[in-house]
């Protein structure tokens, strides 16, 4: 046991007291640093307050001492324009109102003083205070124009009295004039007593307008223009006012107006509200200082549960990111400037059939897995020419189409589609890619492509089988004059051979005199030119039936002419239509165009039929005509060449032009609907337009489309050249050559 004095002292201190904990300690802190702060705000809240009041307390103080001023201004200055008048009205009583020069007289005063409108003079009280002479204000219209002046006299009657008694002017009570717009004027009567020798000759009455008063006030007056001014009685009921612009109802002054014989109240009323808890710039500094202070406290206690949110909020991102980058159809590659893929997406993977991994471990210079073998020379080549530039600011956005390949080795078409990769401070660290499968796209197009060439094959038999009954015809003649032509020269032989056997019982014939060689010669000469006339026939539908080549190839319009004109004078002799070739004529060049000559033959054939047929019903037959027009397409940035097939027939409906080339819609019984729409598609995969509008004068159709013109050849520019224009959508006019059919 412990001995001595500090045993001693030990056991009367008591057992010692454990020291504060870690956690205590912060907790403490953080209460006085609370209590601290929530001292200081308190005190900066109280400054901030009490100074406001204050500054707010002395800016109304100086607008009321202001408003004060300016009602004493404007007193005074009524004061002095109502002495003015005065004197000017008492001017007018030296003449009378018989002497020739008081109404010219009055009339100028009034034209001086826009504040008077009326001047009156009237008889004394043996008169019984008659109007003897009235002048109104001009241009305006008469004041007791709406009331006569008569029921409105018992004030200026009034004031008339009272300057009677006191042989000085006196003013009457205010009181309002009605007008026949619905508005009215508050006017006062200024009275000033005529004596002549003594005795009352009379009065001159002056009627004053308290608006127009004001209103001169104020425009005196650039200090009076930041209030309202208004004449109010002693009620307070405002009678009169002035200014652009109604008082805020805030900071008012009043000062009395005395007149003879009629007290008024001048109001002030100011223009501006309450101060604003803004009004100096020192009161500003010192707010401005204090929520500045007060704002970056707050932003800092702000500041890390922005940086936790800002966190949470790009950890949300970035999986929304990778979600949307997951559930993408569309392949996703990135490439850093060496060419090695840092990141694909599973729609990347699942296209080529490799793994993230195994994409990502091919470093440079091994080729990507998914390069065809016999293409890397190719592809590592255009990768080099790609990152040859290194890191641009500005480096282009490129789009290729290649070939893929997958884990099993297919090839497949992928249409890439590759810009910078951009870090979070602007400099390209890569190459960012899209890649799109184009295997069920091409899939598409086959098909596409396929079911065009079955429309067109149909479109062709149609037509064929509509022109059968025109081949029987065409057929006919020229069989039958073969016919009639070997019948003939058979006859001919038979009476041209001597000794040839007659028939038993026939008589004997004698010899044909002379010689038959000119005549069998002419005979078999019709024969072989009927026989190559049905084989052209022929062959032209043979020809159109059975060509079908796809390449496109440059040839002249007037081969694309010549190659359907036979078919198209089958249909025109039936139908009595003479066809005419408007095509440029030596030395002028023929333009050429770049196209797929069975597809714009096919065109060209429609075209010229649907035409024929137009005319065939409503047209007579000399009016009839079929025009078919070839020369360099105006207005066109490339070169191209424009063909157009004229008719004069009724033209075409409105409702009809509205549904002109919807497929399987046509006016005839017999026809199937595919011919426009078979035009329209031939002519826009050759990257034009087929249009059709009026022909010239408004008479019949004209159907135009464009087809390209070789490089190098401007649609044939230099036969065009001096030319007259005839439209943007049009072709020049040259030569042309007439081929009536029949």
């Amino acid at each position: 046991m412990p001995n001595g004095p500090a045993a001693s002292a030990a056991v009367a201190a008591g057992p010692p007291r454990p020291p504060p904990t870690l956690a205590a300690r912060p907790a403490r802190r953080w209460r006085r640093r609370v209590l601290l702060w929530a001292l200081l705000f308190a005190l900066l809240a109280l400054a901030q307050t009490l100074l406001v009041a204050l500054t707010v307390q002395y800016e109304t103080s100086r607008e009321r001492d202001a408003a004060e001023s300016a009602a004493a201004e404007a007193v005074t200055a009524l004061r002095g324009d109502l002495l003015r008048l005065t004197q000017a009205v008492q001017a007018l009583t030296w003449v009378g109102p018989d002497d020739p020069q008081w109404r010219p007289a009055a009339a100028r005063l009034l034209a001086e003083l826009p504040v008077l409108r009326r001047i009156e003079w009237r008889q004394g009280p043996g008169g019984g205070g008659a109007v003897m002479a009235a002048v109104d204000a001009r241009p305006a219209a008469p004041l007791f124009e709406r009331i006569p002046r008569a029921e409105l006299s018992a004030d200026a009657d009034a004031a008339c009295r009272d300057a009677r008694r006191i042989s000085a002017p006196a003013f009457s009570r205010s009181y309002f004039v009605p007008s026949f717009e619905g508005t009215g004027s508050e006017v006062t009567d200024l009275c000033v007593p005529v004596l002549r020798d003594g005795q009352d000759a009379g009065s001159v009455v002056a009627t004053v307008s308290l608006p127009a008063l004001l209103e001169a006030v104020v425009q005196r007056s650039r200090s009076l223009q930041r209030y309202e001014l208004s004449f109010v009685e002693a009620d307070g009921s405002r009678l009169a006012r002035a200014g652009a612009r109604r008082g805020a109802g805030v900071t008012q002054a009043e000062q009395g107006l005395d007149l003879p014989g009629q007290p008024l109240v001048v109001r002030v009323d100011s223009l501006a509200g309450r101060p604003s808890l803004i009004p100096n710039l020192t009161l500003a500094l010192v707010l401005g200082l204090s929520m500045a202070l007060f704002g970056l406290v707050v932003l800092l206690a702000r500041d890390v549960r922005r940086r936790a949110a800002a966190e949470r909020a790009l950890a949300g991102s970035l999986r929304f990111r990778q979600a949307m980058e997951d559930s993408l159809s569309t392949g996703l590659r990135a490439r850093d400037m060496e060419g090695a893929i840092t990141y694909v997406n599973p729609a990347f993977c699942a296209m080529v059939g490799f793994t993230a991994e195994e994409l990502r471990a091919v470093r440079p210079p091994a080729p990507p897995l998914y390069w065809p073998p016999e293409r890397v020379a190719e592809y590592a080549q255009r990768q080099r020419s790609r990152l040859a530039g290194g890191a641009r600011d500005e480096a282009p956005r490129e789009e290729f189409e290649t070939i893929f390949v997958r884990r099993n080795g297919e090839r497949f078409p992928a249409m890439v589609y590759e810009a910078p990769l951009l870090d979070h401070e602007g400099r390209q660290t890569g190459w960012m890619g899209s890649v799109v499968d184009l295997t069920a796209q091409r899939r598409i197009e086959e098909l596409s492509r396929q079911q065009q060439e079955r429309l067109q094959a149909s479109a062709r038999l149609a037509t064929v089988g509509e022109m059968a009954s025109l081949l029987s015809h065409e057929l006919n003649q020229p069989l039958a004059a073969i016919a009639s032509y070997a019948t003939g020269s058979l006859n001919l032989l038979d009476d041209a051979l001597p000794g040839a056997e007659a028939p038993v019982g026939a008589p004997q014939q004698p010899a044909l005199a002379g010689d038959a060689t000119p005549m069998l010669r002419q005979a078999l000469a019709r024969i072989a030119e009927q026989a190559e006339r049905a084989g052209r026939v022929i062959k032209s539908v043979h020809d159109f039936v059975r060509r079908r080549e796809q390449l496109r190839e440059t040839i002249g319009v007037d081969l694309l002419v010549d190659a359907v004109l036979p078919l198209v004078r089958l249909q025109a002799r039936k139908c009595a239509v003479q066809v005419e070739l408007d095509l440029p004529r030596p030395p002028a060049r023929m333009p050429r165009v770049v196209c797929d000559r069975t597809m714009v033959e096919q065109v060209l054939l429609n075209l010229s039929r649907n035409g024929i047929q137009a005319m065939e019903a409503g047209t007579p037959v000399p009016q009839r005509l079929l025009r078919i027009t070839a020369r360099p397409a105006e207005g066109t940035a490339a070169a191209r060449v424009c063909i157009e097939v004229h008719d004069t027939g009724p033209g075409i409906p409105a409702e009809v032009a509205a549904r002109l080339f919807t497929p399987f819609f046509t006016t005839r019984a017999e026809g199937m609907g595919l011919g426009l729409s078979l035009c329209r598609t031939v002519v826009e995969q050759h990257g034009g337009r087929l249009v059709f509008g009026a022909g010239e004068g408004g008479r019949g159709t004209v159907f135009s489309f464009t087809l390209p013109a070789p490089r190098g050849e401007p649609g044939g520019a230099d036969a065009a050249a001096g030319e007259g224009q005839r439209g943007a959508d049009h072709c020049h006019e040259t030569g042309e050559t007439r081929t009536p059919a029949g």
